[in-house]
């Protein structure tokens, strides 16, 4: 194998992220600069943005942000790969070349096409497309319905000699893994080698997330103003080590490494991706110098014969008040409003001949909202009312509104201001998850240099089972719990949520590993479901990851619709971590000063 180098830099975690990544990384000895935009969510806001302007559907940040460094990038020939195409990836891509030609620059910009569905929509609403788990039938106008593409497109164009590849809706990890079968000419059925390059991706993916961004001990991460952004330098044989550029904040760590890699995965053993299913169950994160972590152990199985499909659709409009409440009683005030606003437009709605609200949603935002019936906060003084309602007709969120400026004269008292004036009717968008087989979709398409190339796809095959079960530790060599001590779970273990539609993931990872057998016998699935009640409607699974010595928890039905959809003040469950953590646990007396780390303080 060659000992050659490949070092890819994560710049962007999501649309909206920091400029300042892409001038930091360019510090560094980088090959690659790779560019996430694309989130479920995201592609619902970009499917509204090209309601209103049908020339823009992807992200502009992603042409301003580059445009300061072009010529350095060209200079040095460092490459960029980036779905910022979103729902327009050639209009992304015509738009960054006359940015280009301004600067006197010329690169080769190829684009990604083909997971756009939305002109076969009909046929597959004639063929009974279903939703992946509420089993609901396609919606009538679909605004969006995108493929997860896979790498091989994203190779094939750098083997043409693309300086740039803007695509459309892939797996994020697809833009890294592309980079690396290009670079060392993996080939597409090398599995071991496609699910490490799917976990440089992965890693790389949510920029400063991967390098102690939103890291459990977030009072370690030092620096969060010039927090660095993730540097992957990659060998042939799969193996890689994960840092970020010299003087930079945030830390490097096994912990913030594991954290990242069960970050809105499942089954850890079983990640489903369009080129690989990839078992992150037995990789190892070690530390191997000052902000630098090798990483080994990914293993790979063939694909599925099945792309997932990421589509949305107009579902009547939206509308949010925030009204913000103080004194005695705050919270009670805050939901009493809520409910006086809604009886009252359902008095209008009535007497204009209208239908009812589509939902209703009230949070006292300061009362601990999120935690649902487990809250401890009904005691609070200062609460922001946050009050959504939904309606097919945005006539009627207009008559909700108007009833809007009468709290801070009819209602509670201590009721100190309404923010952002009335609210103005918003489409409701909702996303619409399915799978199709790969043989249904023309092969993904790779234009260059004004030739359009079709990439033939391998066609995977059906999902076997994993060929053997994770280690599974016990508790029972430890003695009788009589004398046992409770404590809270993060005195334990780290935790990273995130969110897969409506379902939610929280990874648990022991910070020693004479704590897991104590984490599985006592953070059991039920366990989880109780600490979630009122909160998680579907079933909660657990899976184990052996080789980060944690376990990882899917809890489906969790997140209120999920991105768009939901009314919550947490649609995607990034607060689910946190909150696990404050389960209570019961240890042996010493355990935890034998193993304890005297850096970390917690207020739990």
């Amino acid at each position: 194998m060659s000992e050659r180098i490949v070092r890819i830099g994560g710049a962007s975690g999501a649309w909206g992220d920091s400029p300042r990544a892409i001038g930091q990384l360019l510090r560094e000895p980088v090959d690659y600069l790779m560019l996430d935009y694309l989130a479920e969510v995201t592609m619902s806001l970009l499917a509204r943005a090209r309601m209103k302007v049908p020339s823009g559907g992807y992200p502009p940040d992603f042409i301003g942000y580059l445009k300061p460094h072009m010529t350095e990038i060209m200079r040095r020939g460092v490459k960029v790969v980036s779905n910022a195409g979103g729902v327009n990836p050639q209009g992304c891509a015509d738009a960054l070349g006359e940015v280009c030609a301004g600067l006197g620059l010329s690169p080769r910009i190829a684009v990604v096409q083909g997971d756009d569905l939305i002109p076969m929509i009909d046929s597959l609403r004639a063929a009974g497309v279903t939703e992946a788990v509420s089993g609901a039938p396609l919606p009538g106008r679909m605004l969006t319905a995108n493929a997860y593409l896979g790498a091989l497109p994203i190779k094939a164009a750098f083997d043409r000699g693309a300086d740039i590849v803007i695509t459309g809706r892939c797996a994020d990890s697809a833009l890294a893994l592309g980079a690396l079968m290009h670079e060392f000419a993996w080939a597409d059925d090398a599995y071991d080698l496609l699910a490490a390059g799917s976990l440089v991706g992965h890693l790389l993916e949510c920029g400063a997330q991967g390098v102690g961004g939103l890291h459990t001990d977030w009072r370690l991460v030092p620096d969060w103003a010039n927090i660095g952004y993730p540097l992957a330098e990659c060998r042939a044989d799969g193996g890689f080590v994960l840092t970020k550029p010299a003087g930079t904040g945030g830390l490097v760590t096994p912990g913030t490494t594991a954290e990242q890699t069960l970050y809105e995965i499942g089954d850890p053993a079983a990640y489903i991706l369009p080129d690989v299913i990839s078992d992150f169950s037995h990789v190892r994160v070690i530390q191997a110098g000052p902000d630098r972590v090798a990483v080994t152990g990914a293993r790979g199985r063939p694909p599925t014969p099945r792309y997932k499909v990421s589509a949305t659709y107009q579902d009547g409009y939206r509308a949010v008040a925030t009204v913000s409440i103080v004194g005695m009683d705050a919270a009670a005030k805050a939901e009493r409003t809520g409910e006086a606003l809604i009886a009252r437009a359902r008095i209008a709605f009535a007497e204009a001949g209208l239908p009812d609200f589509m939902e209703t949603h009230i949070e006292a935002l300061g009362a601990e909202a999120a935690y649902g019936p487990h809250t401890h906060a009904r005691a609070a003084r200062e609460v922001l009312l946050r009050l959504v309602v939904t309606h097919k007709d945005p006539a009627a969120l207009d008559m909700f509104a108007r009833e809007l400026g009468s709290v801070g004269i009819a209602f509670a008292p201590g009721t100190t201001g309404i923010y952002n004036g009335r609210p103005k009717p918003t489409p409701q968008i909702r996303l619409f998850t399915f799978f199709i087989d790969k043989t249904r979709l023309p092969a993904p398409a790779v234009t260059l240099d004004g030739e359009t190339l079709s990439i033939p796809v391998p066609q995977g095959v059906e999902v076997e089972a994993t060929a053997d079960a994770p280690f599974m530790p016990s508790a029972s060599a430890f003695a009788p719990p009589h004398d046992w001590v409770e404590v809270p779970l993060i005195r334990l273990a780290l935790a990273r949520s995130g969110d897969k539609g409506d379902s939610a993931n929280i990874a648990i990872i022991a910070r020693d590993p004479a704590f897991l057998p104590i984490i599985r016998d006592q953070v059991t699935p039920a366990a989880m479901a109780a600490h979630f009640s009122g909160l998680v409607e579907g079933p909660v699974q657990r899976f184990d990851a052996p080789g980060l010595d944690a376990v990882n928890f899917l809890l489906q039905g969790a997140l209120g619709g999920g991105g768009m959809a939901s009314m919550r003040i947490d649609p995607q469950g990034k607060a689910f971590g946190q909150m696990a953590l404050e389960m209570t646990v019961k240890v042996p007396p010493g355990l935890l000063s034998d193993n304890a780390n005297p850096e970390v303080v917690y207020s739990a």
